[in-house]
């Protein structure tokens, strides 16, 4: 009976270090499940920065995007792409679809954020913005990014160069 008397203890405690097992393999599962699903949330990635370069004139709105050196282009686009008829390439419409199509390029190549610069014609020309420089910046600032610094790097020069026309001007 000794060895029917030692199977019998055997037993029973096989089957409590079988369910301390199962009880402490339930927990580390649940522990899995809670970090995984707080880091997923937090998890962000590095932040990736670039440039959107906006030349705005009375003529057309040009969209530029770069990295922060300004050497690679991201996406480009511009006014006249996304309308049909001539006059409406500077309209603010064009301009926030030509936003729109570097923001869906710019976010699949995985930019955070970005730097804007706004340029208008400058020198002789115009030193204002055309119309579709203000769409711009909102549709880009819809899209989702971080926005750092909007700056205008319109060319101004200081002694003015000379415009076209010649010593009398335009004779009409």
């Amino acid at each position: 009976m000794s060895e029917v008397e030692t199977k019998v203890e055997e037993a029973p405690v096989a089957e409590e270090v079988s369910e301390e097992a199962s009880s402490s393999e339930v927990a580390e599962t649940k522990a899995d499940v809670e970090t995984k699903s707080q880091p997923e949330a937090k998890k962000e990635g590095p932040e990736k920065w670039g440039i959107a370069h906006i030349y705005s004139s009375y003529n057309n709105t040009i969209i530029h995007m770069t990295d922060l050196t300004g050497a690679e282009t991201v996406s480009i686009s511009s006014g006249g792409i996304h309308v049909n008829a001539d006059r409406y390439e500077s309209s603010p419409f064009a301009a926030m679809k030509a936003a729109n199509a570097v923001v869906e390029s710019a976010r699949t190549k995985g930019f955070t954020g970005f730097h804007i610069r706004v340029r208008a014609v400058g020198g002789v020309g115009s030193r204002v913005p055309g119309p579709g420089a203000q769409a711009a910046i909102r549709a880009l600032a819809r899209g989702g990014f971080k926005i750092g610094r909007i700056d205008d790097v319109t060319p101004i020069p200081h002694d003015t160069t000379r415009k076209k026309g010649g010593k009398r001007g335009r004779r009409v």
